[in-house]
C-alpha cells in the first residue's frame, strides 16, 4: 500500500513542477527529502519526568522513537548544565515522512484556532520550510485527559529545492494551507 500523498506527488505534482520550471530531467523537480520534528522541553532541568512525558507524546505523534538532545553549553542564567537532557527531535523519512505530513496538512493544521493558514516567509532561502506548532494537542494521537502541560515543536520540512520559490510551489501542490 502506497501513500496517497506520495503518489499523488509521483502523478500529479512532479509533472507539473518540470513543466512549470523548465527542468530538462525528471530528477531535478525538487521533492520532500525529510521531517524533523523537534521538542524542547526547558523545565526538563528541574524535573526530568518532563521530558519523559514529552517523549511519550512525540512517539504518539511521529510513530517513531524520538532521541533525547543534550545541552552543548552550561548557561548559568538557565541553570543548565552541558550534557543535561533539555529536548527530543525525530527524523522522519519515506513512508512515515509522507504519513505525517498527509496528517498535519489535512488533519491537524486545520485544528489549530483561528487558522488562517500558514506563514509564507518561514522559508530559509535554500528551500527548506520551518513551521512552529504552539501546542501538541492538534494532533489527533494526544488525548487531552493525558496531558498535564502545554507544549510546543518544531517541524521543519526539508525539500531537496534549489530556491523558496520552488519549495512553496511543491509544498502549495502537496497541499499546505499558505495564507493568501
Amino acid at each position: 500500500m502506497t501513500n496517497r500523498l506520495k503518489e499523488r506527488y509521483e502523478k500529479e505534482i512532479k509533472p507539473s513542477l518540470i513543466e512549470k520550471f523548465n527542468y530538462s530531467s525528471s530528477m531535478q523537480a525538487p521533492h520532500i527529502d525529510k521531517i524533523v520534528l523537534n521538542m524542547g522541553v526547558g523545565d526538563a532541568t528541574t524535573n526530568s519526568k518532563n521530558l519523559d512525558e514529552a517523549v511519550n507524546e512525540m512517539t504518539l505523534i511521529a510513530g517513531q522513537k524520538p532521541v533525547i538532545t543534550k545541552a552543548k553549553k552550561s548557561i548559568a542564567g538557565f541553570r543548565l548544565r552541558e550534557g543535561m537532557s533539555i529536548g527530543a527531535k525525530v527524523t522522519l523519512r519515506g513512508e512515515r515522512m509522507y504519513d505525517f505530513l498527509d496528517k498535519l496538512i489535512n488533519v491537524s493544521l486545520p485544528r489549530v484556532r483561528d487558522f488562517h493558514g500558514v506563514s509564507n516567509r518561514s522559508f530559509d532561502g535554500r528551500g527548506n520550510y520551518t513551521l512552529g506548532v504552539r501546542e501538541q494537542l492538534i494532533f489527533p494521537e494526544i488525548n487531552y485527559d493525558n496531558v498535564n502541560r502545554v507544549r510546543g515543536m518544531d517541524i521543519v520540512i526539508v525539500t531537496t529545492a534549489n530556491t523558496d520559490e520552488e519549495s512553496h510551489e511543491l509544498l502549495a501542490q502537496l497541499g499546505m494551507p499558505f495564507t493568501k
